[in-house]
């Protein structure tokens, strides 16, 4: 609407707390068609150096600010319509900051089916309704004789009382004062409680916990609210929320009661039948939905987190890389990989029973190593793949060969995809599972790219969350890594390359096509030559795109083509040029970078510059170090209280972390157990594949759940 723009921006600037000219400055980037990340890294003086979660809040914030308009201009459409828009109920409408007050103050004029309120009315019951909500002194049960009649159906004046009531308690369903106060009161002091549905206390013992449960909705935290939830849809629990009924009807008494007369008593009816019939399930179900909503946020935010995490996993980088799949029954997929990840050799080995040829299988992987020149083994985590861990590290070789476990979650997924076959159309799942495995250890983020992130398994309650905000989450997150370490465009695939900034699925598709025909893209310049990557896509895009072939060094690095310029007086200014600036930091210290600020150019953007120059295309990962488990734990049966063992962290949720101590079912370390101090959010102390060292608490072998602790191995 004309004005709520400038509102919009000036509400979303105080509520993330920062400066309006940022947030207005933002919002226009946005509607132009900026990416969050080409923000954040080539806009910072625009948007006063805003980050790509402040840049996403405010996308995200205004989004549902525009839904909310859309509506207010529907439901005024609506009243107006009806001829019944009144000045101030407009000014209200316009004034209404939420979805829920809105609707509030639509209730009274929505389209209707027919209610018990509405059947009484037509029975011509409201000016006895009136009669009854004024409270005078009278006597309502005489006054109700007057509308007996048995051709409307009102028999008697028990009837036409009752029908009164019906009125009564849709009006006070409909006031937009009494539903805000009882909004108010259920989202404070709601009680949630959840009992076991009826025969069902054995099958649906896995809700065991929430079979006699009661808590304040307002605090139960987002993990329980979602298993409760989920334990209800299928059926093994009862879930209530309702706050207590005595201050909800005291509440009510409070507004609408004026005297203790007769009628005053047939209102107290109507408005307890009103809070029991009508207010009470209306407000349940908002608030039902309201914390699904913030429980799925919260989910969503720990998938986020973990994926980002997961994504940036330190890459092996270009090696040879042997990988294999391993199993027991169906023996280990074995395929040799070489420095870009293209497949050279592939064979299946049965080292394990029921086969057991260990020693020919040692041998076979001896020889591919040498034949293949290979760095690196790279072993799935599944299935036997301890026991292949231990095999290969049993094996001699002439030179040093790390063996690294590789979380092989989603590699099925992906082998079974349209791409797989796409990439591989003449090799079986197996095959592509493993090279799958394989290219994640040289470089997750690029191989990661290729599954859907809801298969990964790095968070929890992925299905049952809002679909919409969860791919819009996880696409950001995925997005916001891809650029964060830069893409060479001439190796990248169509999947890695639709995430940089400005380009998508089909010009990904338009730059391997044109690499296929044309070759290798010589230098950034050359982008121009792309068939639909336009002048749009290039800004959007150029800086986060690497051609190590280029002759200008500069296309190697993330300083974006529209600073080239500025590079290059730099190298002019010191009599040396743009190559020689990057290699010699002795003449990168002699600038002044005062001197080349400009109205578009401030000092932020001048200091990625210089960042750049200093190390050209860093990428922001960490650096790959090799991790082993304790080679004596074999079997979960292994597993003593009080041992303390190295692992990984492989999941992290709301209440703990798991940790992968080398066997098939990872330990749980709660998030009482994390550190020796009141943690709030697991994410504060750890990382997705962090190295930690953890002390088993207990194990129960019959359901394979290891317990675990952090801070007693600190101790």
């Amino acid at each position: 609407m004309e004005n709520n723009f400038s509102q919009h921006i000036e509400d979303i600037a105080k509520r993330l707390g920062i400066s309006q000219r940022s947030t207005e400055k933002t919002a226009g980037l946005l509607a132009s068609g900026a990416t969050v990340p080409f923000i954040a890294r080539y806009r910072k003086e625009m948007t006063g150096s805003l980050d790509e979660v402040q840049i996403t809040e405010i996308r995200d914030l205004l989004s549902r600010l525009e839904d909310l308009d859309k509506r207010r201009e529907s439901i005024l459409a609506s009243i107006e319509e009806q001829g019944l828009l009144s000045g101030e109920l407009k000014a209200q409408i316009l004034a209404a900051g939420s979805m829920s007050e809105l609707e509030d103050l639509y209730l009274p004029y929505r389209p209707k089916r027919k209610t018990r309120a509405s059947i009484a009315r037509e029975r011509g019951l409201e000016p006895l309704a009136k009669y009854i909500m004024a409270q005078g002194i009278g006597d309502p049960e005489q006054r109700a004789e007057d509308f007996i009649d048995p051709s409307k159906d009102v028999e008697s004046a028990a009837d036409a009382l009752a029908g009164a009531r019906d009125i009564i308690a849709e009006w006070v369903n409909e006031d937009s004062r009494t539903r805000s106060q009882l909004r108010r009161l259920t989202e404070r002091e709601g009680q949630i409680e959840s009992r076991v549905a009826k025969g069902k206390e054995k099958e649906g013992e896995k809700y065991a916990s929430w079979f006699e449960w009661t808590e304040n909705a307002s605090k139960a935290p987002s993990h329980r609210i979602l298993a409760m939830f989920r334990g209800e849809n299928e059926g093994f629990l009862k879930i209530r929320i309702a706050p207590d009924e005595d201050t909800a009807y005291l509440i009510l008494e409070k507004q609408y009661l004026k005297n203790e007369g007769l009628c005053a008593e047939q209102v107290r009816m109507a408005i307890r039948d009103s809070y029991k019939r009508l207010l009470h399930p209306s407000l349940e179900t908002e608030l039902r939905n309201n914390l699904k909503e913030k429980a799925d946020r919260k989910a969503i935010e720990v998938f986020g987190n973990n994926l980002r995490q997961l994504l940036l996993t330190p890459p092996l980088g270009q090696k040879r890389i042997l990988a294999i799949d391993p199993g027991f029954r169906s023996g280990c997929k074995v395929v040799c990989l070489d420095e870009e990840g293209q497949l050279l050799h592939n064979e299946t080995i049965y080292p394990h029973p029921p086969v057991g040829q260990s020693g020919a299988a040692m041998a076979k992987i001896h020889a591919l190593v040498q034949a293949y020149r290979i760095d690196a083994i790279a072993i799935g985590n599944g299935t036997a793949g301890r026991e292949t861990e231990n095999l290969v590290k049993r094996i001699r070789f002439d030179r040093e060969v790390i063996a690294v476990m590789v979380n092989e979650s989603g590699a099925s997924v992906y082998s079974a995809s349209d791409l797989a076959r796409e990439e591989f159309p003449d090799y079986d799942v197996t095959v592509r599972g493993a090279v799958s495995i394989g290219r994640r250890l040289a470089d997750p983020l690029a191989e990661l790219v290729k599954i859907d992130p809801k298969s990964i398994g790095v968070g929890q309650y992925q299905h049952d969350v809002d679909q919409k905000l969860l791919k819009q989450a996880l696409d950001d997150v995925v997005v916001s890594c891809v650029n964060a370490v830069g893409v060479e465009i001439n190796t990248a695939s169509k999947q890695l390359l639709q995430y940089v900034s400005g380009i998508g699925p089909a010009l990904a598709e338009s730059i391997i096509n044109h690499r296929k025909s044309h070759g290798p893209i010589p230098s950034r310049k050359a982008l121009h030559d792309i068939p639909r990557l336009g002048a749009k896509a290039f800004e959007q895009s150029a800086g986060f795109i690497r051609v190590s072939q280029s002759e200008n060094p500069l296309d190697k690095s993330a300083v974006h083509p529209e600073s080239y310029p500025i590079v290059e007086k730099m190298a002019a200014d010191l009599g040396c040029s743009v190559p020689e600036l990057m290699q010699n930091k002795s003449l990168r210290q002699q600038i002044d970078l005062q001197k080349y600020i400009s109205n578009n150019t401030g000092l932020p953007t001048l200091t990625d510059i210089m960042q750049e120059l200093d190390r050209p295309g860093r990428d922001p990962r960490k650096s790959f170090d090799i991790f082993s488990f304790d080679q004596s734990i074999k079997t979960i049966e292994d597993l003593r209280e009080g041992m303390v063992l190295p692992g990984i962290v492989t999941n992290i949720v709301a209440f703990g972390a798991f940790v992968d101590i080398g066997l098939h079912n990872d330990g749980l370390v709660h998030i009482s157990h994390l550190a020796n101090r009141f943690v709030k959010d697991p994410a504060e102390l750890v990382q997705l594949n962090q190295k930690v060292m953890v002390k088993v608490l207990s194990v129960d072998v019959e359901r394979k759940r290891i317990a675990l602790s952090m801070k007693e191995a600190e101790s």
